[in-house]
């Protein structure tokens, strides 16, 4: 008899609450997901804070039950000192002793007002759908994973981690945040923010190339030293960085998606920087493959005819062996390599666009070479 009334009662809902309820679990397996990945306990939402709240004396964390419900506020426990040492105007931080991240983090709550934009944020683009998805799930289950900021100036504060959590509460409509400061060098949040973003498969490769660029030129690294702190290898640092050198016509073109990154790599192999452009074009029209793309650059740097074909304005045939060393050696340092071989002699040519460049090459060089220093 239950079991039937049971069945009545479902069959009575209207389709909207069956839509709702559907709506409903979707969020709450969204919720449990995220959950699943933040050990420890979990920061949400305080439902009674002001939306007038600012991070004074009246700051408060909750601590989550862990099902989904906010529980009682937690009391403060102490204001941490957090003085920057170089006249940085702090404002005090209630902590709250029970509010820690699994690493034994203190979490505070902060209105969204005080953070301001993070100067090494070079993502410029966020998929609209999976924002608004974040926010959902912020609506509902509130924010599962404090955002990360450093003491700014006049008692504000600047982001270093959390970008999409921290526009995705303000589409949410939220005021306040969970977050963990940290008193960080300039040069420390610039390579926290680009170790973030590699960790993100959608980071395009121009907002990739211009955080390295940000590392080299701002803070006086060496692309060796970049990859290092980022996890990559020198030539990874290298093969972005020169995409910077394209032209802004290619740029676009790459940001735009009508180009890859390998294209762009391929690109960046022509001898004559002026066909660039000419040539980036002819692969979009004729939708050229990477491969293709390739053996067009090779075919332009050094035009490949038989043995026995006479020379047309300077042209020469190239060995198919040659061309392929040529462009593996390109590869594995990246720069410009040119190879003349004539008979089983000739010459290599390495073009560098650095003296860091140029010790690299030369200790490469040297660590192939029996018997050297």
């Amino acid at each position: 008899m239950q079991s039937t009334s049971n069945a009545a009662e479902k069959v009575e809902k209207s389709g909207v609450e069956k839509m709702a309820e559907k709506l409903a679990e979707k969020r709450r397996a969204l919720g449990r997901g995220l959950e699943s990945l933040l050990p420890g306990p979990r920061v949400v939402v305080d439902p009674t804070h002001s939306q007038n709240a600012r991070m004074s004396g009246a700051a408060s964390v909750v601590e989550g039950s862990g099902d989904g419900r906010a529980g009682a506020p937690v009391s403060p426990s102490s204001v941490p000192s957090l003085d920057g040492g170089d006249g940085t105007a702090l404002v005090d931080l209630q902590a709250v002793a029970a509010a820690r991240t699994a690493d034994g983090e203190q979490v505070f709550r902060l209105a969204l007002d005080q953070i301001e934009h993070n100067p090494y944020q070079t993502r410029e683009e966020f998929e609209p759908e999976l924002l608004e998805e974040l926010a959902e799930s912020i609506r509902v289950q509130g924010v599962l994973q404090p955002i990360v900021v450093r003491p700014g100036k006049e008692g504000r504060f600047i982001l270093i981690l959390g970008e999409r959590r921290l526009r995705a509460s303000k589409m949410a409509g939220k005021t306040t945040i969970p977050v963990i400061v940290k008193r960080v060098s300039e040069q420390q949040a610039a390579e926290m923010t680009l170790v973030e973003n590699l960790q993100r498969e959608d980071l395009h490769c121009l907002e990739q190339a211009e955080a390295f660029a940000n590392l080299s030129t701002q803070f006086k690294l060496t692309q060796e030293e970049i990859g290092k702190r980022v996890g990559a290898s020198r030539e990874t640092v290298s093969n972005y960085m020169r995409l910077l050198k394209l032209p802004i016509d290619v740029e676009t073109a790459l940001r735009r998606g009508d180009l890859t990154y390998s294209h762009a790599r391929a690109l960046l192999g022509l001898h004559d920087e002026s066909q660039v452009s000419k040539v980036a074009q002819m692969a979009i029209k004729q939708k050229l493959s990477v491969m293709a793309l390739e053996d067009l650059v090779t075919d332009i740097n050094v035009p490949v005819g038989r043995p026995d074909e006479p020379k047309q304005g300077g042209a020469r045939w190239v060995d198919p062996n040659v061309r392929a060393a040529q462009r593996s050696l390109e590869t594995i340092l990246g720069m410009k390599v040119r190879i003349r071989d004539r008979k089983g002699k000739g010459k290599i040519t390495i073009e560098y666009g650095t003296i860091e460049d140029f010790d690299r090459v030369v200790r490469m060089l040297k660590g192939k070479v029996p018997g050297s220093a």
